[in-house]
């Protein structure tokens, strides 16, 4: 393996999440008990599970950081060190000061750990089972068994037991972000009309770019005195960007964002998927260039222009066409007194029945089908969009003509017959461009969305320091 493939494990595991992250938190029930402590509660290193500042200094691994009621070790950070120096030289990118690199590190060490604490307090919760699944899926995206994964991640020097328990953290900060983030981003009709009159406007003018940030974040409730110091520090590191300095090593040494050490890259994004405030200024912009300091409530930000490309107008898009079906199922499910054989066998002479015309398919479904939605209609289950149904079901709809019934066909949530009642196509091409502009305006406002609960957290959390010693 190349000195690279564990940083593309890790970019896997994080696209998994992504895609695994779900329903969780919405089964999930707040903890009991008290709030984290402020940033500004007083150490008690007398109580609880923190030793005395003045312990042994010879002990094997030594505390660096408290945040809340846990602990980040020496250990722990010089391995995540050692981690992104890996990354960075793998990348031919300039290191920043070993000093400033580790704060990096120390920062992004404790928000990872305030946000997985509160996941637990939540109730969130990744199990064994759950987890080796989500491993499978990253090993089989890879190309390799799971073995063989972890023997090539360990030839590396990462034990696989710390890989396991990063990704399940992944996926339980992921989980809460969906819950406290994105399922409170709302996008009105009205502003979907908005956005579709402006880009046909200026649908000769769409562009995507490839940028890089560098943010230097405002406290919560700072006072102008702490705004005027983050002013000053994000106007010097302009200062240092327009006298020559790379822009990669100094988002690593300065920049508060959750990107910092990837040398603030972001990648490529459509213009109109970034806030009004950041386009405006990119648009002024050659590649290679970058923006003035930009003030948002969240704080002070300088972006680079690495590249840009003209996109294609949204009128000129294709037509989209999908095939919609009606169908009508009877559903059965397997039980303790009725095992699968059983309930295939019940099936198999319902159909019987309807095929000899001794019954009808409303009837027998009425009768017989499980699926309480649909039941009382016969079975009818409407228009259906391809990815409506399960893709077992899906795959044996497609194969019937219209009126033609199914053998037994099984799911995750049992057993059908299906029967397809009529076909037709359907022009979807505005609503997916609505979607896609909605979509569009999501991603706007969660950005910035993120970045606020992101601070808040961090802001909330009890964070004591330690001296190395």
């Amino acid at each position: 393996m190349r000195t690279t493939r564990l940083h593309q494990l890790k970019l896997a595991a994080a696209l998994l999440c992504a895609l695994t992250a779900g329903t969780a938190l919405g089964q999930a029930t707040p903890a009991t008990g008290s709030a984290p402590a402020t940033g500004t509660a007083p150490a008690n290193p007398g109580s609880g599970f923190l030793p005395p500042a003045s312990s042994n200094a010879n002990v094997v691994d030594a505390i660096r950081v408290v945040v809340n009621d846990e602990v980040i070790t020496r250990n722990e950070v010089t391995n995540r060190v050692a981690q992104i120096v890996q990354r960075m030289r793998a990348q031919n990118a300039q290191l920043p000061p070993q000093a400033d690199l580790e704060r990096q590190v120390i920062e992004a060490m404790i928000v990872e750990r305030a946000q997985v604490q509160l996941a637990k307090e939540m109730g969130v919760r990744v199990d064994d089972r759950m987890l080796d699944a989500a491993i499978g899926r990253i090993a089989q995206d890879q190309k390799l068994s799971v073995q063989e994964m972890r023997n090539q991640m360990e030839k590396e020097g990462m034990a696989f037991a710390a890989f396991r328990e990063e990704i399940r953290s992944e996926i339980m900060m992921q989980r809460l972000r969906e819950h406290e983030v994105d399922s409170k981003i709302q996008v009105s009709d009205a502003e979907v009309d908005t956005f579709l009159a402006a880009e046909k406007a200026a649908a000769a003018d769409r562009i995507e770019v490839d940028i890089a940030q560098i943010l230097v974040g405002i406290p919560a409730n700072a006072t102008p005195e702490q705004i005027a110091a983050r002013r000053a520090r994000a106007d010097e590191v302009q200062r240092q960007l327009r006298t020559g300095a790379d822009f990669a090593k100094v988002a690593a040494t300065y920049s508060d964002s959750g990107d910092a050490l990837k040398g603030g890259a972001i990648g490529w994004r459509e213009a109109d998927r970034l806030p009004p405030i950041f386009t405006n200024e990119l648009r002024k912009l050659s590649a290679g260039q970058v923006t003035p300091v930009i003030k948002t409530n969240v704080g002070f930000y300088i972006l680079k222009l690495v590249d840009k490309r003209s996109l294609a107008s949204a009128a000129a898009q294709e037509q989209a066409v999908v095939q919609q079906t009606r169908a009508r199922h009877i559903l059965m499910k397997a039980t303790p007194t009725m095992p699968a054989a059983e309930v295939k066998r019940k099936l198999e002479e319902i159909k019987a029945r309807i095929d000899s015309k001794a019954a009808t398919f409303e009837d027998m479904a009425r009768q017989n089908s499980q699926d309480n939605g649909s039941v009382s209609k016969g079975g009818d289950l409407g228009w259906l969009y391809p990815g409506d149904v399960m893709p077992e079901f899906e795959t044996a709809m497609a194969a019937l003509k219209p009126n033609e019934l199914s053998g037994v066909v099984e799911t995750p949530f049992g057993f059908h017959l299906i029967q397809v009642l009529e076909r037709k196509s359907e022009d979807v091409t505005a609503q997916k461009e609505r979607n896609r502009a909605r979509q569009v305006i999501r991603e706007r406002k969660l950005g910035e969305a993120f970045e606020d609960w992101a601070r808040e957290v961090r802001d909330r959390a009890y964070v004591e320091y330690r001296e190395e010693g």
